[in-house]
């Protein structure tokens, strides 16, 4: 069991401070029984961060979202937040923190909350204008999935920012609610050509993320959906990956 450094000294409240402000934790709570308490104005959720007596580094969430995501065994019992991790060094919690942000950062509503703040105040009368706010919301969601997704197309593994495409899953005209419009795991970060052949119901991708060909595509097209991995999916994007298989994709000519 952790014995949590209280109260924390000098050096301990300056390493904890350039950990959470290094990675987008940049609002300071104050200290409460040796947790020092950050917010963050650009992701949602609070972090506490506490030095192990015996030298470890602690980590506390309070984001459901996130914990689910991370995947980490919460070890320590006691203390703030719905969810706590030891760390044996320093190095080992800054390792952990890009990833805590960018899901803090993603989530499923965090994409809706800055959708909304972004289009309040917009006229959606006319063809043109809900055009304007539905431009407003893909450019949104395709920054949450750059976030969630690292950068990174997670099938092909391409980095080429200009060559990923935020390719929804559920297409924009078909969800019920801004919310699913801007859900990420409505989303997959797709590089273009595979975003082209997903988006007209050419390949889809089955349960544990291998992807599922049309027998419409041609011998040449397939030949050019090169992959390297399957895609790690979360039962959000099972779900999802259902209505698309069994609403657009072509699995017979």
């Amino acid at each position: 069991m952790a014995v949590v450094e209280a109260p924390q000294s000098f050096v301990t409240r300056q390493e904890c401070d350039k950990v959470a402000f290094q990675n987008g934790f940049r609002r300071t709570h104050g200290e409460t029984d040796g947790w020092r308490h950050y917010s963050s104005t650009t992701a949602q959720g609070s972090i506490w961060l506490a030095r192990d007596a015996a030298d470890g580094w602690l980590l506390a969430i309070d984001h459901g979202g996130v914990i689910e995501e991370l995947g980490l065994a919460g070890v320590v019992a006691g203390g703030p937040g719905l969810a706590r991790y030891a760390f044996a060094t320093l190095g080992e919690l800054y390792a952990q923190m890009p990833r805590v942000y960018q899901l803090a950062a993603s989530l499923p509503d965090a994409p809706l909350a800055k959708f909304h703040a972004k289009v309040k105040d917009l006229p959606t009368s006319t063809e043109a204008e809900r055009l304007v706010v539905q431009r407003i919301g893909q450019d949104v969601f395709r920054s949450g999935l750059l976030e969630y997704w690292q950068g990174r197309c997670p099938l092909t593994g391409i980095l080429d920012e200009p060559l990923l495409r935020a390719s929804h899953i559920i297409p924009w005209k078909d969800c019920e609610s801004d919310a699913e419009r801007m859900d990420i795991h409505n989303g997959l970060l797709l590089s273009a050509l595979w975003d082209a052949a997903f988006d007209r119901g050419l390949v889809s991708f089955d349960d544990g993320g291998q992807p599922l060909f049309s027998p419409a595509l041609s011998d040449m097209a397939r030949a050019e959906l090169r992959w390297d991995q399957s895609i790690l999916l979360t039962d959000k994007h099972r779900t999802n990956l259902a209505w698309h298989r069994s609403k657009l994709f072509k699995a017979v000519t």
